[in-house]
Formats: structure tokens, C-alpha cells, sequence
């Protein structure tokens, strides 16, 4: 039997790398495109490599991105987002990655999706996963997606085109509600936790309370099984308290702490006034090694809420959120206002670059 031969592009989108495909290239929705996207990265793989797929063995390395034409008025593309699990034979869609998303926009232009504007061009993106709308600002040189740039992003060598995202109106991107549980924080298996929904659903809880301290290396944080254990539990039971069905990909998982020195994977050590919050999350059971985009704007947004956690863990400036995490230290913009009483995010911005690494057609039994 032949293998299927499909149209695709593999990408590095921040700190992600993905496979992009055109929807009209695959199925609808549903078993079929599922059996194309597990195929196409390797899973599941019970070795944890992926070995007969692209993926890389870890939740950042086995992603998909389908965009097809726009289904929301004014608006460029569709963008749905795919987290293929890497030793099970899942697919999910509960949540968009933020990196990712960074590399929507250099397709779109790259593919001719949208017509390049030399100097910046301003892609509209409908993220289906979150039903929310997401402005790419992509540099742009003789007329496809600039990769030259002096922008350096923690976690990725070298330096490239910086790419600015708003994501606009952020919250309830899962649940419906900033707050889903309508408080600031909450008790949930003997400890209080703040569990707010921009971007994506997060769980926050505070390092101290899990007798860490929030610096601890991903290495360290996943060979810790009691610890893993416990979030893993808190996480289960915060879902539940926030209303949504069970998923290994959302709600999210951070733990939390005031700024203190770091050193970061590279060796670069932060001193504690380089960061406003130092944090460490966990994303289909492991420690990243660069903080998820999302879970990280929507750390930004929870830092503007009086009474959550991170809002109690982080300096307090009218400026960026400077987070500290295992990779660096990442500047986010969040907006947050009151209306009708209640916190509302009207947007986070963030910064990213991307780059296409190879294009053609992915091969699948």
C-alpha cells in the first residue's frame, strides 16, 4: 500500500515547532484528520520519541496548526490549533498555543493567503479553538515573512524578526468567565490556588505552599513524582471547580513565587530585580522548558487582578510583566479593566519570532 502524500510546512513558531497544513488538504474534522495528524508526528509512541513521526517526544515538539479561509467577518484566516499527545493515540483541541500562533501569520503571507505589505504586515486571525481574535504584526522583506531580525527570544538560539501578537480579549477562552469560578482564588486539596481563563485556563497555586521554590530546574520539577502527583490532582480538581470536562491539555497548571536570582538553562544567572515573578508550568504532565505562551499571557492577565495569587506573588509597576521562568526572563502587556464591577482583559500583547524550516508534503500509511 502507497502512502498518502499531503501538502505541509514544518515551522518553529516561539518557542513550538508544529506542522502547518491547509484544511482544505485534509479531512473535516474528526477521526480521519486525527489518524493524519498522530501518523504524521509519531504517536502514539510508547517509547516517548516519536521516532516514526516529526515530533520531538515532549508537548512543545508535537503540535499542528490546519488554517483555512475565515469563518469570522473581518477577519484573514482561520487558524485551528492541534496538541498531539506523544504516547497515546489523542488529539486535542480544548486550548490554543500562543507560539504557535506566531507562525499563523508568516504562512498566511508566505502561502499568498494574504497579500504582504513590505515593511509590516497586519494579519487577522480567528483562533477556532478559543473562538477569539488574534492580530499578528509580521515584519515583512521583499514581499515574504522576515526571519532577519535583532529580536532575541529566551529559549531559542540566535536572533530574528520580532513578531508582536494582541490577543484581543482574552478572557474566558475556555470557560466563558476571567474568573470561572467567580473568585480570585480558591481552596483546592488543602491549599489555595487562582484559577483564571485567558487565553487559556490556568490553575495558579504558589510554590511555597508545594515546599518549592518556584526556581527549581523542569528536570528536577519531573523527576519529583510526589510533586508531579500533587499538581496533577490539584489540577483534576480545579477543572472540576471551574466547570470543564476532563482534558489532559487544559486547564494548565503553574506554580508561582515572588521575584528572586535565577539562572537559566543557558547558565545566565537573573538577579530577583531582572523578573516581576518568577514561575514554572506544566503542560501534559511536563515541566517546560519555556513557559507555554498562553499559560504565560494569561500569568500576565492574573497579575493585573487584585487578590489572585500571582497578583499577590508580583511586583507591582505600571510596565511590562517581566516572568522568570526556566528559559529567561519574557516581557508580557497585559490590559485589564473593570466592567460592571469585575476584572475584564481587553488584551495581552507579546512578542515572538518565527521561521519556516522546511516545506512540501508529509507521508502517512
Amino acid at each position: 500500500m502507497k502512502q498518502q502524500k499531503l501538502r505541509a510546512v514544518y515551522m518553529r513558531g516561539g518557542t513550538s515547532r508544529c506542522l502547518v497544513f491547509r484544511a482544505e488538504d485534509l479531512p473535516a474534522p474528526g477521526p480521519a484528520r486525527d489518524a493524519i495528524l498522530l501518523a504524521a508526528l509519531g504517536s502514539p509512541d510508547p517509547y516517548g520519541r516519536q521516532l516514526d513521526g516529526l515530533g520531538g517526544g515532549i508537548s512543545s515538539l508535537s503540535k499542528a496548526c490546519i488554517i483555512g479561509p475565515p469563518t469570522l467577518p473581518g477577519t484573514d484566516v482561520d487558524y485551528t490549533f492541534a496538541q498531539v499527545e506523544v504516547k497515546k493515540a489523542f488529539v486535542d483541541y480544548a486550548g490554543n498555543c500562543g507560539n504557535c500562533s506566531s507562525a499563523v501569520g508568516p504562512f498566511a503571507i508566505d502561502e499568498g493567503l494574504v497579500r504582504a505589505t513590505e515593511g509590516v504586515t497586519r494579519v487577522r486571525i480567528h483562533n477556532t479553538n478559543t473562538k477569539k481574535l488574534i492580530v499578528a504584526h509580521v515584519p515583512v522583506e521583499d514581499g515574504e515573512a522576515a526571519v532577519r531580525g535583532d529580536f532575541e527570544l529566551a529559549g531559542v538560539a540566535g536572533r530574528g524578526a520580532r513578531i508582536a501578537l494582541d490577543f484581543v480579549e482574552p478572557g474566558g477562552a475556555g470557560t466563558g468567565r476571567l474568573l470561572p469560578t467567580g473568585r480570585p482564588r480558591d481552596v483546592v486539596g488543602g491549599v489555595e490556588v487562582s484559577c483564571v481563563d485567558a487565553t487559556n485556563p490556568v490553575v495558579f497555586v504558589r510554590a511555597r505552599d508545594l515546599g518549592v521554590t518556584g526556581t527549581e530546574t523542569p528536570p528536577a520539577v519531573d523527576a519529583d513524582h510526589d510533586l508531579a502527583a500533587r499538581l496533577e490532582k490539584l489540577r483534576v480538581e480545579a477543572a472540576a471547580l471551574m466547570g470543564m470536562a476532563e482534558s489532559a491539555a487544559v486547564p494548565k497548571i503553574a506554580f508561582v513565587a515572588p521575584p528572586i536570582d535565577t539562572i537559566a538553562l543557558d547558565g545566565i544567572r537573573y538577579p530577583a530585580d531582572a523578573a516581576d515573578v518568577v514561575g514554572r508550568a506544566i503542560s501534559m504532565g511536563n515541566c517546560h522548558r519555556a513557559f507555554p505562551l498562553t499559560v504565560a499571557m494569561c500569568l500576565a492577565v492574573a497579575a493585573r487582578i487584585d487578590g489572585t495569587l500571582v497578583h499577590e506573588a508580583a511586583r507591582k509597576h505600571p510596565g511590562d510583566v517581566r516572568l522568570a521562568h526556566p528559559s529567561g526572563v519574557l516581557p508580557l502587556d497585559a490590559a485589564v479593566t473593570l466592567r460592571h464591577g469585575a476584572p475584564w482583559a481587553e488584551r495581552v500583547t507579546v512578542y515572538r519570532s518565527a521561521r519556516r524550516l522546511m516545506e512540501g508534503f508529509v507521508r502517512v500509511p
